[in-house]
């Protein structure tokens, strides 16, 4: 497989890391994100990274025990990036001086503002006097390292942009990766080309190289892909298609929690379309016989967990001679599999391992789409010609409408909620804002309300839309209709759905775990 330039970032635990992997990939440049524990001379020696980059964190290079990375790192003749604690710890470790805040922390939005001197790695920046950039620092460095000079400062931090041009080290006390610091890319952009790299990370390359080892791996052995229908599901059964053909068989288990139509469209892509093998397990009478008069949210996804592991199992085994099982992992969950603390990395998340199927199995697991972020994935999608309307899809749970109906799940208040939403999404797409929105979908709530439509009397369901905007789930804000959408959506819903009297849109943000309902 090509050998690309790798830029390695070295996480000191910045809740934002992922962020700086991510401007980097949008610059085709190829990084990996690896813990400090895990940097070791030998690993340094095996990577050869061409440019490394230390991230942000929570501790104190003041402290005993505090996070370092190793001193050959600064013998290996590569370009350094310090952010934040990045910066601090390359100040201590190479003979300056940090100190706690006394007065000069500094959280959120702050402006710098340029020394005399200009360097390569501001190149677009100052163009105005000053840049607005975002802070979250309590110690301060308090005397640069021998060889460092100051290029840019600001209020509170008067070495905010620090580098020793001879060993092409810099180091920023504020975090370009964040959308608070307007011209961070820019930033990152200077970084990578006086590094050298090419800009060689294109995913037309990635389909072709991951072709190659996805067939130097299988052979001619049988492959067994769990498909949803979603992004990266779809995007990894029609890739092992391209690589293996009629190797490949699709297990697609329906589980009667799917959206209008859902599962009529996911058999006529895949078995229609792209002739590939596929197995559709229509199982609705079970899953949702197995959850109805149940109303707690935990036991119903442990229910469809369970269901799911089985019936997937039951399926896959008949198909003789598999020996490997292709999962569509994603980098962020390699990334969230890794201990920060120390201690042994984790398997990957479970909800990715399908219940831990491969080692019940005996199944090998192929996973080409682990070098990846959720935007690369759409764009590989692309480049294997997946419809638009697949590629962009809204994320879909596992548990399907289960956890968009709290309280009792019965096939009644199913159907109810399919119809409403089918009306929502169709009323956001009429009006240009499908592609706005991270996420879109109704809940049905376990209420019924009397409502007067026309000269009657309702006793009816009532429902909540919700709709956010996010970059990959990582924070959620709402999404903020006009009140003509929202009334003439509202108005659609109530006339064209028997069972639904009243409608209301829920408008709180949500940290990345409850962005869904329950």
């Amino acid at each position: 497989m090509t050998q690309h330039d790798r830029l390695l970032i070295i996480d000191f635990g910045s809740q934002v890391t992922q962020l700086i992997a991510r401007r980097l990939r949008e610059l085709n440049v190829y990084c990996e994100i690896h813990p400090y524990q895990n940097v070791t001379d030998a690993f340094l020696a095996d990577f050869a990274p061409k440019a490394v980059i230390f991230s942000g964190g929570p501790a104190s290079v003041l402290d005993a025990d505090s996070p370092r990375p190793p001193e050959s790192v600064f013998q290996m003749g590569v370009p350094i990036l310090g952010i934040c604690y990045g910066q601090q710890v390359m100040m201590q470790m190479l003979g300056g001086r940090v100190e706690r805040g006394h007065g000069t922390a500094e959280f959120g939005r702050a402006y710098v503002t340029p020394s005399e001197d200009r360097i390569d790695l501001l190149t677009g920046w100052f163009l105005e006097g000053r840049e607005q950039v975002w802070m979250s620092h309590g110690d301060h460095v308090s005397e640069i390292a021998p060889g460092f000079q100051v290029y840019g400062t600001s209020p509170n931090a008067p070495f905010a942009i620090t580098a020793d041009l001879s060993r092409n080290f810099f180091a920023v006390q504020f975090h370009p990766e964040v959308h608070h610091t307007p011209n961070g890319k820019t930033l990152y952009e200077n970084f990578v080309r006086l590094a050298g790299f090419t800009g060689d990370w294109t995913m037309g390359a990635y389909r072709d190289e991951a072709i190659k080892k996805i067939r130097e791996q299988v052979g001619d052995k049988q492959v067994i892909c769990g498909l949803s229908g979603g992004v990266d599901s779809s995007v990894t059964a029609v890739l092992l298609h391209e690589a293996i053909g009629d190797q490949l068989t699709c297990v697609f288990v329906d589980h009667g929690l799917l959206r209008l139509n859902e599962a009529d469209e996911v058999v006529t892509m895949f078995r229609d379309h792209y002739n590939i093998k596929l197995i559709h397990a229509d199982e609705s009478d079970l899953f949702i016989g197995a959850l109805e008069g149940g109303s707690d949210p935990e036991v119903k996804r442990k229910t469809i967990g369970k269901l799911f592991i089985d019936v997937f199992q039951r399926e896959a085994n008949k198909i003789e001679g598999a020996e490997f099982l292709a999962q569509g992992t994603l980098y962020p969950d390699v990334i969230e599999s890794v201990s920060f603390s120390g201690g042994p990395s984790v398997t990957i998340k479970s909800h990715h391992n399908v219940g831990g199927l491969p080692e019940k199995m005996g199944l090998k697991l192929v996973e080409p789409l682990r070098e990846l972020f959720k935007d690369e994935v759409r764009a590989l999608g692309h480049e294997l010609g997946l419809p638009a309307s697949f590629i962009g899809r809204h994320p879909f749970p596992g548990p399907g409408l289960a956890i968009r109906c709290p309280g009792e799940i019965t096939r009644e208040k199913l159907e109810i909620l399919r119809k409403a939403d089918a009306v929502y999404i169709d009323q956001i797409r009429k009006h240009g804002l499908y592609d706005e929105i991270w996420q879109a979908f109704v809940a049905i709530l376990p209420v019924r309300t009397v409502g007067v439509m026309g000269d009657g009397r309702t006793y009816d369901y009532a429902c909540a839309l919700r709709a956010v905007t996010s970059v990959d789930g990582m924070t959620a804000d709402y999404y903020p209709f006009s009140h003509e959408f929202l009334g003439e959506t509202a108005t659609r819903i109530i006339n064209e759905v028997q069972g639904i009297n009243r409608v209301t849109y829920d408008i709180t943000s949500k940290p990345p775990g409850t962005i869904e309902w329950e």
